[in-house]
């Protein structure tokens, strides 16, 4: 049964800290970016759903740590609302960035729906502490907060700890680690995939 493409369009660049030539982390302009090289018309979804950002800042909570902690919760607050108001048992959803805090959102709908597991493909494990984080951005951190590693503030949202249990994570693609294994159990996800559609 062929189903339903739906995209999500979140273009968050709160969990990142810009760098001294940016006015603002660029990421947010990927969807659009997307849009004009034809991703959406070559993918043909059936709809279009798009949450605009608040405007940049580079506030530290005091609380947390984080920069724009109360920011990207309200933002994951109303993601989360769009994604189990527009989704559907047989749709297929395509979430566009913005940065990886948008996963905080996508994780709390997912929890709020069940159990689920986590492909996290990522140059960076962002499993870390915020104390160890150089910029205290987010986006380095998400992978850890919605496993419930650090402030309440973020990792339990609307009383959902954790959005996803440890163990159902694997993450794949650390670049300073040995990729070896990483390449093989792609290899076999893939050949899995294709003997599940034979």
């Amino acid at each position: 049964m062929k189903r339903d493409i739906n995209i999500f369009e979140f273009p968050l660049n709160l969990g990142l800290k810009k760098k001294e030539h940016e006015t603002e982390p660029g990421v947010r302009k990927l969807p659009d970016w997307l849009r004009k090289f034809d991703f959406h018309k070559e993918i043909n979804p059936k709809n279009i759903f798009r949450l605009d950002a608040p405007d940049y800042s580079m506030e530290i909570d005091q609380e947390s740590g984080v920069l724009n902690a109360a920011g990207i919760i309200e933002y994951a607050k109303k993601q989360a609302d769009s994604i189990l108001k527009n989704h559907t048992k047989d749709s297929f959803n395509i979430m566009l960035g913005g940065d990886c805090s948008i996963l905080i959102g996508t994780a709390l709908a997912l929890k709020k729906l069940g159990n689920y597991g986590l492909f996290y493909l990522d140059g960076h494990t962002d499993f870390i502490p915020v104390s160890l984080s150089e910029t205290a951005a987010v986006a380095g951190l998400d992978l850890a907060i919605i496993t419930g590693k650090g402030h309440e503030k973020l990792t339990n949202i609307q009383g959902f700890k954790p959005y996803f249990l440890e163990e159902n994570i694997y993450c794949v693609g650390n670049a300073e680690t040995d990729d070896e294994e990483y390449v093989a159990f792609v290899k076999n996800l893939i050949q899995l995939i294709k003997n599940k559609e034979d």
